[in-house]
């Protein structure tokens, strides 16, 4: 059949971009912002995953990691990013630049109270007997909140990618309300009662008082 004018026009502004493939699912964010129970709810409503499985889970996170190994070497090899096509796959936000602009993507970028991510960091450290003697917790907090600016400044600059931000606290208090809004994100039939049932509130184990993230 016949390319449409608009096809033909499409094919020529974005050039050699694969917009046959489906977007890549991009769960984001700080470390220990909710990454992994967002994928453990993308999970069970029936998205594929791009895991290995090689980090299994532990106290800190019970239900596991959901992690890809080579993403940790995103910064030097990203010709695997074919295979994650249609899937979900955990990216740092820290990596985020390094996406390469070949593909679309749906970015699903976790966002939780400073204080509540600093407290998870100390306590998973200290459960692994690593050293905790590093920069005190106001100037951690301040080169994590730039981290994560950074990574909303360069994606608002992305063409390509869109953006959903969830915020932990509204994920654990309305799991179905934030489930309904990711099916409607990624454009996926997921079952939104399954991946509100992953959410334990028993998890949710460093709260901090309400106020400026």
């Amino acid at each position: 059949m016949m390319a449409s004018p608009f096809g033909r026009i499409w094919q020529r502004l974005t050039g050699n971009r694969q917009t046959a493939q489906p977007p890549i699912i991009v769960v984001s964010g700080l470390p220990r912002s909710g990454t992994s129970m967002m994928m453990q709810m993308l999970a069970a409503g029936g998205m594929e995953m791009l895991t290995d499985q090689l980090r299994q889970a532990d106290e800190d996170n019970p239900k596991g990691y959901f992690e890809f190994e080579k993403v940790k070497s995103l910064t030097e090899n990203a010709s695997w990013m074919d295979i994650a096509s249609g899937k979900a796959i955990k990216i740092i936000a820290s990596l985020l630049p390094y996406l390469p602009s070949a593909y679309t993507y749906k970015v699903i970028l976790m966002e939780r109270h400073l204080q509540e991510v600093l407290a998870s960091q100390q306590i998973m450290l200290q459960n692994r007997g690593a050293d905790t003697s590093g920069p005190d917790d106001a100037t951690m907090g301040e080169l994590l909140a730039q981290n994560l600016s950074d990574a909303k400044a360069w994606l608002r600059q992305q063409a390509h990618i869109d953006v959903l931000v969830v915020r932990h606290a509204d994920a654990m208090a309305e799991p179905l309300a934030c489930a309904q809004r990711i099916r409607q994100f990624v454009e996926q039939p997921l079952d939104v009662h399954a991946m509100a049932a992953v959410v334990d509130p028993s998890l949710y184990r460093n709260k901090a008082s309400r106020g400026n993230p």
